[in-house]
């Protein structure tokens, strides 16, 4: 029976002040690692947030930053998942990266870009899905808007992912979607779900928090307010399995009729 200690990493990003982001993301590393945790999920953009009007200048420290970061999972024998401005022949990329015990091992470019606000104007759009193994389990990436196209996570599931990851930048007046989508998500696909969001107000935005880890059967394990936090909770891949012996979703699907993702 393999059970797995993972968190959910939740905070106020200080918009473009990335070495203020990067202390906190590194302490708050160190914090859940002493509590045994091997997989950790940071938010969207963690680094320095959405400050357009400085984008391409704090997407040139980005190496530096996945440098530190490498360091510290090396050191701490983590496993961690959060995105980063990432610059591209001067294309701009809002990329996660999944980083095992220090080597970067995948990385992600969010395919689904929030017009409403704006991130087709000044971000380039993925073109190809993540699943991947690693020392904790075949992960499945997708990046807060994301989380709206069921379809992306049906194919994640069917990739093998075991437990999706999902960076976010989510305001506080949808904060009801969140917490539906990132529950169906799971329960549709019987896998596990950490969604690290981040919280507090940047300029006219209200970020609601409210990350969580969540079990295949759709139970929230561990819910955040809307404060600076770590959650942690067990993952036991026992109950996964189980689920999905009894009820066989993924092999009752019909795609002959619709096709697939």
């Amino acid at each position: 029976m393999k059970q797995l200690t993972c968190a959910s990493i939740q905070f106020h990003i200080a918009l473009g002040y990335i070495d203020a982001n990067l202390d906190t993301a590194l302490a708050a590393l160190q914090r859940v690692a002493q509590q045994g945790t091997k997989l950790a999920v940071l938010p969207e953009m963690w680094s320095c947030g959405y400050d357009y009007r400085n984008l391409p200048e704090l997407a040139k420290e980005t190496p530096r930053v996945l440098q530190q970061l490498q360091r510290e999972c090396f050191k701490l024998e983590m496993v961690t998942v959060g995105s980063l401005p990432e610059l591209v022949d001067g294309t701009i990329y809002n990329t996660a990266y999944v980083i095992d015990k220090g080597d970067i091992v995948g990385s992600y470019r969010k395919l689904h870009l929030f017009s409403t606000m704006r991130e087709d104007q000044f971000l380039g759009s993925g073109d190809d899905t993540l699943v991947v193994d690693t020392s904790v389990g075949r992960l499945g990436v997708a990046i807060c808007y994301d989380l709206r196209f069921p379809e992306l996570f049906r194919k994640l599931a069917l990739a093998g992912a075991e437990i999706i990851c999902i960076p976010a930048e989510w305001p506080k007046p949808r904060q009801e979607h969140w917490k539906t989508l990132l529950r169906a998500r799971a329960i549709e696909n019987q896998l596990f779900v950490i969604a690290a969001n981040c919280c507090g107000v940047q300029g006219k935005l209200d970020f609601t928090g409210l990350s969580q880890l969540i079990s295949p059967l759709g139970n929230v394990l561990q819910i955040a307010a809307e404060e600076d936090i770590e959650l942690v909770a067990k993952f036991d891949f026992s109950e996964m399995e189980q689920y999905r012996k009894k009820i066989d979703i993924l092999n009752d699907r019909r795609a002959d009729i619709y096709g697939t993702p």
